[in-house]
């Protein structure tokens, strides 16, 4: 029997920090990973455009789904969803409002984390039952685009900035009540060794702490 995935919510309480690995391959997805949990960053998010995600996901899921979520972003069509759940990744995360895909992903028992950007898109997303919102892109807004979101949706909403998030920015959109951050290049881009993502996760972790 599946274990039951813990709250979106209490995996960015070990750590705010998503890694987003756009374009890793599956050889090389188990080292990054590695490196990651070393740093103690806790979520991995393959987006589905890169190679063959659906073999990388099945293999992190394997290894390191027992400490890690492990999961599946640029997720677009509900049928997505399921082979993602079939390959034993527990996380949705789309670029946009995506209502069939949040819809698909709670009826699979999986987390879901869809994009959005205005009050409307939110409200929408959370009532059919998103786990967490990722603003994005988050360079088009502001921390205090966040802080008013945040004014007017239900007190706890988790919502992760994503897009040109590095440690530099991390302190002003934590300030603002972000729970946590989609890191996509500044925590790996392709060719990035394991140690290089290593001394990545580094920096953005001591980030969190200043």
């Amino acid at each position: 029997m599946a274990m039951k995935p813990d709250g979106l919510k209490d995996w960015l309480a070990r750590n705010p920090i998503v890694a987003i690995l756009r374009g890793v391959k599956p050889d090389e997805c188990l080292d990054i990973a590695a490196a990651l949990d070393e740093a103690g960053i806790a979520i991995v998010e393959v987006p589905l455009n890169s190679p063959d995600p659906v073999d990388s996901i099945g293999r992190l899921a394997a290894r390191y789904g027992g400490r890690m979520l492990i999961g599946a972003g640029t997720v677009m069509t509900a049928r997505q969803v399921g082979e993602i759940a079939d390959a034993g990744g527990r996380l949705i995360v789309t670029p946009h409002a995506a209502g069939a895909v949040v819809q698909e992903a709670k009826t699979r028992g999986l987390l879901a984390c869809p994009g959005f950007f205005t009050p409307t898109e939110a409200f929408t997303m959370l009532d059919l039952g998103a786990d967490g919102l990722k603003l994005f892109p988050s360079e088009a807004a502001s921390p205090a685009v966040l802080k008013a979101m945040r004014a007017v949706l239900p007190p706890g909403t988790a919502i992760l900035p994503v897009g040109g998030v590095e440690a530099a920015t991390i302190p002003a959109w934590r300030a603002a009540g972000a729970a946590g951050f989609g890191v996509g290049s500044s925590i790996y881009k392709p060719g990035d060794t394991a140690d290089i993502v290593a001394a990545k996760a580094r920096k953005l972790i001591a980030a969190l702490a200043g």
